[in-house]
Protein backbone atom coordinates (compact mmCIF):
# COMPACT_ATOMS: atom_id res chain seq x y z
CA UNK A 1 0.00 0.00 0.00
CA UNK A 2 1.57 3.61 -1.29
CA UNK A 3 0.31 6.08 1.89
CA UNK A 4 -0.47 10.20 -0.05
CA UNK A 5 -0.48 12.64 2.45
CA UNK A 6 -2.19 15.86 0.69
CA UNK A 7 0.00 18.08 3.49
CA UNK A 8 -1.12 21.56 2.87
CA UNK A 9 -4.58 21.09 3.70
CA UNK A 10 -3.79 19.14 7.31
CA UNK A 11 -0.93 21.83 7.97
CA UNK A 12 -3.81 24.50 7.42
CA UNK A 13 -5.76 22.08 9.58
CA UNK A 14 -2.84 22.19 12.28
CA UNK A 15 -2.50 26.13 12.31
CA UNK A 16 -6.51 27.05 12.63
CA UNK A 17 -6.97 24.16 15.52
CA UNK A 18 -3.62 23.90 17.48
CA UNK A 19 -3.29 27.07 20.11
CA UNK A 20 -1.30 30.24 18.52
CA UNK A 21 0.36 30.41 21.66
CA UNK A 22 2.88 27.87 20.90
CA UNK A 23 5.83 29.42 19.40
CA UNK A 24 9.24 27.85 18.76
CA UNK A 25 12.60 28.30 20.82
CA UNK A 26 13.31 31.86 18.26
CA UNK A 27 9.78 33.20 19.27
CA UNK A 28 8.61 32.54 16.06
CA UNK A 29 4.82 30.85 15.82
CA UNK A 30 4.80 27.48 15.32
CA UNK A 31 1.20 25.65 16.08
CA UNK A 32 0.98 24.10 11.96
CA UNK A 33 4.01 22.62 12.43
CA UNK A 34 3.23 21.56 15.80
CA UNK A 35 -0.02 19.61 14.59
CA UNK A 36 1.09 18.48 11.27
CA UNK A 37 4.21 16.82 12.98
CA UNK A 38 2.03 14.91 15.59
CA UNK A 39 0.05 14.12 12.78
CA UNK A 40 2.64 12.26 10.97
CA UNK A 41 4.45 10.27 13.71
CA UNK A 42 0.40 8.87 14.71
CA UNK A 43 -0.07 8.02 11.13
CA UNK A 44 3.57 6.07 10.94
CA UNK A 45 2.84 4.57 14.33
CA UNK A 46 -0.94 3.23 13.56
CA UNK A 47 -0.12 2.25 9.45
CA UNK A 48 3.70 1.33 9.74
CA UNK A 49 3.67 2.60 5.93
CA UNK A 50 6.45 0.54 3.80
CA UNK A 51 5.66 3.59 0.51
CA UNK A 52 4.68 6.90 2.03
CA UNK A 53 4.49 10.50 0.84
CA UNK A 54 3.96 13.77 1.52
CA UNK A 55 2.62 15.99 -0.86
CA UNK A 56 3.33 19.96 -0.83
CA UNK A 57 1.82 22.84 -2.59
CA UNK A 58 4.77 25.00 -4.16
CA UNK A 59 3.05 25.96 -7.14
CA UNK A 60 1.06 29.20 -5.83
CA UNK A 61 1.03 31.72 -8.66
CA UNK A 62 3.69 30.12 -10.31
CA UNK A 63 1.66 26.29 -11.53
CA UNK A 64 0.58 25.54 -15.06
CA UNK A 65 -2.88 26.37 -14.14
CA UNK A 66 -2.26 30.32 -13.67
CA UNK A 67 -1.02 30.45 -17.04
CA UNK A 68 -4.33 28.37 -18.52
CA UNK A 69 -6.85 31.18 -16.17
CA UNK A 70 -5.51 33.81 -14.45
CA UNK A 71 -8.38 34.05 -11.96
CA UNK A 72 -7.40 30.77 -10.76
CA UNK A 73 -7.74 30.41 -6.95
CA UNK A 74 -8.25 34.43 -6.84
CA UNK A 75 -11.07 34.28 -4.31
CA UNK A 76 -9.01 32.86 -1.80
CA UNK A 77 -6.73 35.34 0.61
CA UNK A 78 -3.02 35.35 1.04
CA UNK A 79 -1.95 32.91 4.35
CA UNK A 80 -1.15 35.11 7.31
CA UNK A 81 2.97 35.87 7.87
CA UNK A 82 2.55 33.41 10.90
CA UNK A 83 1.53 30.75 8.62
CA UNK A 84 3.70 31.65 5.65
CA UNK A 85 7.12 31.43 7.91
CA UNK A 86 5.82 27.80 8.96
CA UNK A 87 5.34 26.24 5.40
CA UNK A 88 9.01 25.71 4.83
CA UNK A 89 9.30 23.85 8.19
CA UNK A 90 6.44 21.55 7.79
CA UNK A 91 8.84 19.86 4.83
CA UNK A 92 11.21 19.98 6.97
CA UNK A 93 9.97 17.78 9.50
CA UNK A 94 8.31 15.46 7.20
CA UNK A 95 11.89 15.26 6.13
CA UNK A 96 12.86 14.37 9.60
CA UNK A 97 10.55 11.28 9.76
CA UNK A 98 12.90 10.26 6.64
CA UNK A 99 9.34 10.69 4.27
CA UNK A 100 9.70 11.50 0.64
CA UNK A 101 8.13 15.13 0.58
CA UNK A 102 7.99 16.68 -2.82
CA UNK A 103 6.50 20.18 -3.88
CA UNK A 104 6.87 22.10 -7.61
CA UNK A 105 6.68 25.03 -8.63
CA UNK A 106 4.59 23.87 -12.07
CA UNK A 107 1.83 21.46 -10.47
CA UNK A 108 0.07 21.34 -6.72
CA UNK A 109 -0.09 18.47 -4.15
CA UNK A 110 -3.05 17.16 -6.08
CA UNK A 111 -0.93 16.55 -9.15
CA UNK A 112 1.32 14.97 -7.26
CA UNK A 113 -0.79 12.73 -5.41
CA UNK A 114 -2.43 11.49 -8.19
CA UNK A 115 0.81 10.85 -11.13
CA UNK A 116 2.06 8.76 -7.70
CA UNK A 117 -1.18 6.61 -7.32
CA UNK A 118 -1.06 6.44 -11.19
CA UNK A 119 2.11 5.19 -11.29
CA UNK A 120 1.82 2.56 -8.45
CA UNK A 121 -2.06 1.50 -10.35
CA UNK A 122 0.64 0.35 -13.03
CA UNK A 123 2.65 -1.85 -10.53
CA UNK A 124 -0.62 -2.96 -8.77
CA UNK A 125 0.07 -1.50 -5.99
CA UNK A 126 -3.31 -0.04 -3.90
CA UNK A 127 -3.00 3.66 -2.48
CA UNK A 128 -4.06 5.36 0.14
CA UNK A 129 -4.59 9.02 -0.34
CA UNK A 130 -5.17 11.21 3.12
CA UNK A 131 -7.39 14.12 2.14
CA UNK A 132 -10.14 16.14 2.25
CA UNK A 133 -10.41 17.47 -0.66
CA UNK A 134 -12.35 15.85 -2.72
CA UNK A 135 -11.16 16.92 -5.88
CA UNK A 136 -8.64 13.94 -5.23
CA UNK A 137 -11.04 11.43 -4.81
CA UNK A 138 -10.82 11.28 -8.77
CA UNK A 139 -7.23 9.36 -8.09
CA UNK A 140 -9.22 6.47 -6.47
CA UNK A 141 -9.62 2.77 -7.97
CA UNK A 142 -10.63 -0.47 -7.20
CA UNK A 143 -8.45 -1.47 -3.68
CA UNK A 144 -7.72 2.13 -2.93
CA UNK A 145 -8.66 3.90 0.08
CA UNK A 146 -9.49 7.38 0.13
CA UNK A 147 -9.02 8.66 3.90
CA UNK A 148 -10.37 11.58 5.61
CA UNK A 149 -7.69 12.11 8.71
CA UNK A 150 -9.42 14.60 10.63
CA UNK A 151 -12.92 12.63 10.38
CA UNK A 152 -11.38 9.05 10.39
CA UNK A 153 -13.33 8.68 7.61
CA UNK A 154 -12.18 5.69 5.11
CA UNK A 155 -13.79 5.25 1.69
CA UNK A 156 -13.28 3.05 -1.02
CA UNK A 157 -14.07 3.39 -4.29
CA UNK A 158 -18.03 2.36 -4.23
CA UNK A 159 -18.34 4.65 -1.59
CA UNK A 160 -17.00 7.50 -3.89
CA UNK A 161 -19.57 6.47 -6.25
CA UNK A 162 -22.30 6.10 -3.86
CA UNK A 163 -21.13 9.95 -2.76
CA UNK A 164 -21.02 11.48 -6.04
CA UNK A 165 -23.42 9.27 -7.86
CA UNK A 166 -20.32 8.39 -10.10
CA UNK A 167 -16.97 6.49 -10.97
CA UNK A 168 -13.94 8.40 -9.39
CA UNK A 169 -12.77 8.91 -12.66
CA UNK A 170 -15.38 10.83 -13.76
CA UNK A 171 -14.84 13.56 -11.19
CA UNK A 172 -12.97 15.65 -12.85
CA UNK A 173 -15.69 15.83 -15.58
CA UNK A 174 -18.03 16.76 -13.14
CA UNK A 175 -15.98 19.21 -11.87
CA UNK A 176 -15.70 21.05 -15.34
CA UNK A 177 -18.86 21.23 -15.81
CA UNK A 178 -20.21 22.37 -12.50
CA UNK A 179 -17.27 24.38 -11.54
CA UNK A 180 -15.57 24.43 -8.08
CA UNK A 181 -16.45 27.67 -6.28
CA UNK A 182 -13.69 26.90 -3.71
CA UNK A 183 -10.62 27.22 -6.44
CA UNK A 184 -12.78 29.92 -9.05
CA UNK A 185 -13.00 27.39 -11.55
CA UNK A 186 -15.60 28.37 -13.76
CA UNK A 187 -18.16 25.57 -14.76
CA UNK A 188 -22.01 26.61 -16.73
CA UNK A 189 -24.03 28.71 -14.78
CA UNK A 190 -27.06 26.89 -13.40
CA UNK A 191 -25.54 23.13 -13.42
CA UNK A 192 -25.07 21.98 -10.18
CA UNK A 193 -23.46 18.06 -9.13
CA UNK A 194 -26.69 16.09 -9.33
CA UNK A 195 -26.93 17.63 -12.74
CA UNK A 196 -23.58 17.36 -14.02
CA UNK A 197 -23.86 13.50 -12.61
CA UNK A 198 -27.43 13.20 -14.34
CA UNK A 199 -25.30 13.85 -17.76
CA UNK A 200 -22.13 11.90 -17.21
CA UNK A 201 -23.98 9.15 -15.58
CA UNK A 202 -25.78 9.09 -19.49
CA UNK A 203 -22.90 9.61 -21.66
CA UNK A 204 -20.52 8.62 -19.51
CA UNK A 205 -17.62 10.88 -20.71
CA UNK A 206 -17.49 15.03 -20.85
CA UNK A 207 -17.02 14.40 -24.51
CA UNK A 208 -19.82 12.56 -24.61
CA UNK A 209 -21.66 15.07 -23.31
CA UNK A 210 -20.46 17.84 -25.27
CA UNK A 211 -21.13 15.46 -28.41
CA UNK A 212 -24.66 14.99 -27.25
CA UNK A 213 -25.66 18.76 -26.41
CA UNK A 214 -28.98 18.43 -28.01
CA UNK A 215 -30.45 15.21 -26.66
CA UNK A 216 -30.26 17.02 -23.42
CA UNK A 217 -33.66 18.42 -24.73
CA UNK A 218 -35.24 15.04 -24.34
CA UNK A 219 -33.97 14.01 -20.88
CA UNK A 220 -36.08 13.82 -17.87
CA UNK A 221 -35.83 16.62 -15.65
CA UNK A 222 -36.77 19.45 -15.09
CA UNK A 223 -34.97 22.45 -17.01
CA UNK A 224 -33.71 20.11 -19.58
CA UNK A 225 -33.60 22.39 -22.57
CA UNK A 226 -32.28 25.17 -20.75
CA UNK A 227 -29.39 23.01 -19.32
CA UNK A 228 -28.87 22.35 -23.44
CA UNK A 229 -28.80 25.45 -24.63
CA UNK A 230 -26.35 26.46 -21.79
CA UNK A 231 -23.98 23.54 -22.02
CA UNK A 232 -23.85 24.17 -25.53
CA UNK A 233 -23.08 28.20 -24.93
CA UNK A 234 -20.77 27.40 -22.69
CA UNK A 235 -18.35 25.50 -24.24
CA UNK A 236 -15.00 27.39 -24.02
CA UNK A 237 -15.88 27.81 -20.47
CA UNK A 238 -15.95 24.01 -19.85
CA UNK A 239 -12.98 23.48 -22.04
CA UNK A 240 -10.76 25.34 -19.63
CA UNK A 241 -12.03 24.08 -16.45
CA UNK A 242 -11.52 20.53 -17.70
CA UNK A 243 -7.78 21.85 -18.00
CA UNK A 244 -7.79 22.79 -14.24
CA UNK A 245 -9.75 20.27 -12.85
CA UNK A 246 -8.00 17.02 -14.30
CA UNK A 247 -4.14 15.60 -13.69
CA UNK A 248 -1.25 17.98 -14.68
CA UNK A 249 1.77 15.96 -14.83
CA UNK A 250 5.41 17.38 -13.63
CA UNK A 251 8.01 15.17 -15.68
CA UNK A 252 10.90 16.24 -13.18
CA UNK A 253 9.03 14.57 -10.01
CA UNK A 254 9.95 10.93 -8.88
CA UNK A 255 6.97 8.76 -9.13
CA UNK A 256 8.78 5.51 -9.66
CA UNK A 257 7.17 3.14 -6.53
CA UNK A 258 10.07 1.23 -5.81
CA UNK A 259 12.02 4.74 -4.91
CA UNK A 260 9.66 6.05 -3.01
CA UNK A 261 10.20 3.14 -0.22
CA UNK A 262 10.88 4.66 3.15
CA UNK A 263 13.75 3.10 4.89
CA UNK A 264 14.06 1.89 8.25
CA UNK A 265 14.68 4.33 10.66
CA UNK A 266 15.48 4.05 14.84
CA UNK A 267 13.42 6.62 17.35
CA UNK A 268 17.21 8.18 18.06
CA UNK A 269 17.99 9.19 14.04
CA UNK A 270 14.29 10.77 14.08
CA UNK A 271 14.96 12.86 17.47
CA UNK A 272 17.71 13.77 16.56
CA UNK A 273 16.96 14.98 12.58
CA UNK A 274 14.18 16.91 14.87
CA UNK A 275 16.30 18.96 16.82
CA UNK A 276 18.40 19.77 13.80
CA UNK A 277 15.42 21.72 12.26
CA UNK A 278 14.26 23.09 15.62
CA UNK A 279 12.00 20.71 17.58
CA UNK A 280 13.39 21.17 21.56
CA UNK A 281 14.50 17.70 23.11
CA UNK A 282 11.45 16.70 24.90
CA UNK A 283 9.39 17.36 21.68
CA UNK A 284 11.26 15.50 19.46
CA UNK A 285 11.66 12.36 21.45
CA UNK A 286 8.09 12.26 22.55
CA UNK A 287 8.04 12.67 18.81
CA UNK A 288 10.44 10.12 17.49
CA UNK A 289 9.24 7.22 19.99
CA UNK A 290 5.40 7.25 18.82
CA UNK A 291 6.26 7.36 15.21
CA UNK A 292 8.33 3.64 15.55
CA UNK A 293 5.43 2.56 18.80
CA UNK A 294 3.13 -0.07 18.14
CA UNK A 295 -0.66 0.95 18.49
CA UNK A 296 -1.21 1.14 22.12
CA UNK A 297 1.20 3.49 22.95
CA UNK A 298 0.09 6.12 20.80
CA UNK A 299 -2.50 7.33 23.07
CA UNK A 300 0.15 7.62 25.94
CA UNK A 301 2.15 10.24 24.15
CA UNK A 302 0.32 11.97 21.66
CA UNK A 303 -0.15 15.57 22.41
CA UNK A 304 -3.31 17.22 21.79
CA UNK A 305 -4.30 20.70 21.10
CA UNK A 306 -6.09 21.28 24.29
CA UNK A 307 -2.87 20.43 26.05
CA UNK A 308 -0.16 21.25 23.98
CA UNK A 309 1.87 24.48 25.05
CA UNK A 310 4.56 26.38 23.61
CA UNK A 311 7.21 24.48 26.34
CA UNK A 312 5.95 21.30 23.64
CA UNK A 313 8.09 22.28 21.11
CA UNK A 314 10.40 24.15 19.36
CA UNK A 315 10.85 25.12 15.71
CA UNK A 316 12.78 26.84 13.94
CA UNK A 317 10.79 28.36 9.93
CA UNK A 318 11.66 29.30 6.84
CA UNK A 319 9.97 31.47 4.07
CA UNK A 320 7.17 30.14 2.03
CA UNK A 321 4.02 31.99 0.23
CA UNK A 322 0.34 30.30 -0.13
CA UNK A 323 -3.24 31.36 0.22
CA UNK A 324 -5.35 30.21 3.07
CA UNK A 325 -7.78 26.88 2.40
CA UNK A 326 -10.68 25.28 4.33
CA UNK A 327 -9.17 22.44 6.60
CA UNK A 328 -12.57 20.66 5.48
CA UNK A 329 -13.87 19.10 2.48
CA UNK A 330 -13.27 21.25 -0.51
Amino acid sequence: MMYLIDSSIYIFRAWQTWPDSITNTFGEPANAVFGFADMLAKILSTEHPEYIVCAFDHSHKTGERYSIYSEYKANRPEAPPELQIQFDRCLQAAKAFDLPAFGSQRVEADDIIGSIAYAAHDEQMPVTIISADKDLTQFIREGDVYWNYARNLRQNSQDIEKRFKLRPEQIADMLALCGDKVDNIPGVPGVGQTTAARLLKKWKTLDGVLDNVEQINGMQFRGAPRIAKLVDEHRDNIAIARELTGLIHDPQLTTTPSMLKRKKIDADTIQSALQTCGFNEPRAQKLAIMSVAKNSAVKKLAVTPSTATASNIAVDTGSASGTTSSADVK
